[in-house]
């Protein structure tokens, strides 16, 4: 095993949506429950972690679909503040260099990536490569996703190992040649990657 690829959410970082819903509904007449489904739920955040709309597109979409009288400067403050993050995952990665590459694998929009990126600077430092689901123009499970990761890591597959929270995922890994981890909060993630060939 040479390359190690994280997922981010639920791994490097925890997130919570409802934290933007909380915040947003005090511009909408809009149910949380309802306003949680224009944001997350349907065909325009999946085009959006694709990257086949911009952050201003989805942004003017979503504030009229959710009858959101907030600015789109309001919006994408509230819509990017979510991330904290995960003290395991995080101090972790620096141990895996400079045996490893390290690559980060995400299904992720612009504005997150940007925020988190610079939220989380300290710990994406140490990746050799980036690859959020909106430059990729494709997401997990798909197996066009996990083909663009390993270009830009210049990885063969059989040496590919993925760390990741949603049993979906490692299984398209797998199916795509790599190792995979399922990471759950409780996870020795050291002792996992150890079993799969990764010495900490």
């Amino acid at each position: 095993m040479k390359t190690v690829f994280f997922d981010f959410g639920n791994v490097i970082g925890y997130f919570d949506h409802c934290r933007t819903v909380d915040k947003l509904l005090r511009f909408t007449d809009v149910p949380a429950a309802a306003l949680f489904e224009v944001l997350y739920g349907g065909d325009l955040e999946l085009a959006y972690e694709r990257g086949d709309i911009t952050t201003d597109e989805y942004i003017r979409r979503a504030i009229t679909a959710g009858r959101l009288s907030c600015s789109p400067e309001v919006f994408r403050r509230d819509f990017e503040d979510i991330f904290w993050p995960n003290p395991a995952v995080c101090d972790l990665v620096p141990k895996l260099k400079p045996k490893y590459r390290v690559g980060l694998a995400s299904n992720t929009n612009d504005a997150h990536f940007t925020h988190y990126s610079a939220q989380f600077a300290d710990t994406l430092r140490h990746f050799d490569t980036l690859c959020p689901s909106h430059r990729a123009r494709s997401r997990k499970p798909d197996g066009a996703y996990f083909a663009y990761c390993q270009r830009h890591a210049n990885a063969d597959t059989a040496e590919c190992v993925f760390v990741d929270d949603l049993p979906e995922n490692i299984a398209a890994a797998r199916r795509h040649g790599w190792k995979g981890v399922l990471y759950r909060p409780d996870t020795d993630l050291g002792s996992a990657l150890a079993a799969v060939g990764v010495t900490v």
